[in-house]
């Protein structure tokens, strides 16, 4: 008798089907600081390169480290298939997305007390990028989102990132509630980030112990869905003095790394 198969949880179904396609996905960066640091990452898997003689002799360094061969191209005809208004320098280059390994793997606290950061539905690449700039800025351990409704890996997200997209970690989940609850697990104490939240940021972390922080911040306009603010232990607002409240949320996301950042380091002065 043929023994019967197990049939698989449809998260790990979701799972391994984002990861398949994602391996299979590829996508050029562009510009002499995104291509030279994507360069120099011995995570990043590098499939072409395409630059002119010049931007070939600014990126000679670390083209050596890359172990690739240049494709040496006319700049009057430079036919990467990128968009032609990107500003490239002369320098393009096709990657893998990266894989930063597991929810549990990136953010278990091990001996200090990490923040991470939660995008619900975030989608733009610039904010995504600008938020990953202050993410490295800020120490944080990793940048999270839902796989189909936040911005993927793109050139103009590299660019913006200027650099940062190669060293800080930035994970498209299958179900970002349950990575929420992973983090939860893991001892994170979640605050969600909303303009008509009662108290302030501050006040929402002044009489917690040095425990891991997870910050929640919604895209633009609808801001968090309902099921996200559920997930969260706490909701809080930024303070504003004048009548209008509302943050770019790359913005919002930056200075609530610094105000989470203050506090931090408050435990440790």
């Amino acid at each position: 008798m043929t023994p019967r198969k197990h049939k698989k949880p449809e998260w790990i179904v979701e799972k391994e089907r984002a990861k398949r396609g994602d391996a299979a996905e590829t996508f050029w960066l562009f510009g002499i600081h995104a291509v030279r640091d994507a360069l120099i990452n011995p995570k990043r898997e590098k499939l072409r390169l395409m630059v002119t003689l010049n931007a070939s002799n600014r990126l000679e360094e670390a083209i050596k480290i890359s172990g690739m061969e240049a494709e040496i191209v006319d700049p009057r005809n430079f036919s990467a298939p990128i968009d032609p208004q990107s500003v490239h320098q002369g320098a393009v280059l096709e990657v893998r997305p990266l894989d930063w390994g597991s929810v549990s793997e990136l953010c278990a606290p091990k001996d200090d007390a990490p923040i991470v950061l939660l995008l619900d539905r975030v989608s733009d690449p610039h904010n995504i990028g600008a938020i990953l700039r202050s993410a490295e800025v800020f120490g944080a351990r990793a940048v999270i989102g839902p796989h189909r409704h936040s911005a993927p890996e793109t050139g103009a997200l590299a660019k913006t990132a200027s650099g940062a997209l190669e060293r800080q970690p930035y994970q498209r989940v299958p179900n970002l509630a349950k990575a929420m609850n992973s983090l939860r697990e893991m001892g994170y104490f979640i605050i969600g980030l909303d303009g008509e939240a009662e108290m302030t940021l501050e006040k929402a972390t002044a009489d917690l112990p040095n425990v891991p922080i997870a910050l929640a911040l919604g895209a633009e306009g609808p801001g968090l869905r309902e099921l996200t603010k559920k997930t969260c232990h706490r909701m809080a607002k930024i303070p504003f003095s004048g009548e209008f409240g509302s943050l770019n949320v790359s913005n919002a996301a930056a200075i609530s790394l610094y105000a989470t950042s203050l506090w931090k380091s408050g435990f440790n002065s």
